[in-house]
């Protein structure tokens, strides 16, 4: 049977394109959910004459797949700028405004000012540039689906890297999110400075570490 997914293209790229000149840069953001570690947002402006061949929504990927595009993205790309919103930004700000933040940092970050940035969600940073949302957005659009590659591979270095300095969690399997292996990880091992002590999930595996703790 034919795959029926829709899979991202360049025509809204090519429309704005077409009507004015100035860069295009598409925005998306991995990491909103985790119980631990950073969300990470990315903006990429695409070559539209040499635009890697295969790139989709990060979540349609492979993780072999998303390193290679990776690769090709940042050999090819005009621009890229990373927004990283650490675990301290989330507990204070919480994790919408802390993803907003990384989302304008990642713009900000870019070597050229795009005319417009095209935003995965129904929400976008205060920028510079005119912005548009798109639900869905990396599996619609290029320049999105760029940016959800460039921001998933990017978290998920993050989250192999902090595995070796907390073993025992299995960060480098679940990247952080609410697996079973890591609420049994919190209830017998306890919190580290990269959980998010603002995240319900959380609090409730520290309260039954604590309960199981307890004489």
């Amino acid at each position: 049977m034919a795959d029926s997914r829709i899979v991202p293209t360049f025509e809204l790229e090519a429309a704005e394109l077409a009507l004015a000149d100035g860069f295009i840069a598409g925005v998306d953001e991995a990491g909103r959910g985790p119980w631990a570690g950073p969300v990470v947002a990315a903006a990429v402006v695409l070559d539209p004459n040499r635009i890697p061949q295969g790139i989709d929504d990060s979540k349609a990927l492979d993780a072999d797949d998303r390193e290679r595009l990776y690769e090709r993205i940042g050999e090819t790309a005009l621009a890229i700028g990373v927004g990283i919103g650490d675990v301290g930004r989330i507990d204070r700000d919480n994790i919408l405004a802390a993803t907003m933040w990384a989302m304008q940092t990642a713009v900000g970050e870019l070597c050229c000012r795009p005319r417009l940035a095209l935003v995965d969600g129904n929400r976008a940073p205060r920028l510079s540039c005119q912005t548009r949302t798109i639900v869905k957005g990396d599996a619609k659009c290029l320049s999105i689906a760029a940016a959800s590659i460039v921001a998933k591979v990017t978290r998920d270095r993050i989250m192999i890297a902090l595995a070796r300095e907390l073993p025992g969690y299995g960060f480098e399997r679940h990247k952080g999110y609410g697996t079973p292996e890591h609420r049994a990880a919190l209830v017998r091992l306890g919190l580290t400075h990269e959980h998010r002590r603002s995240f319900r999930p959380v609090q409730l595996a520290l309260s039954l570490a604590e309960a199981t703790a307890a004489p």
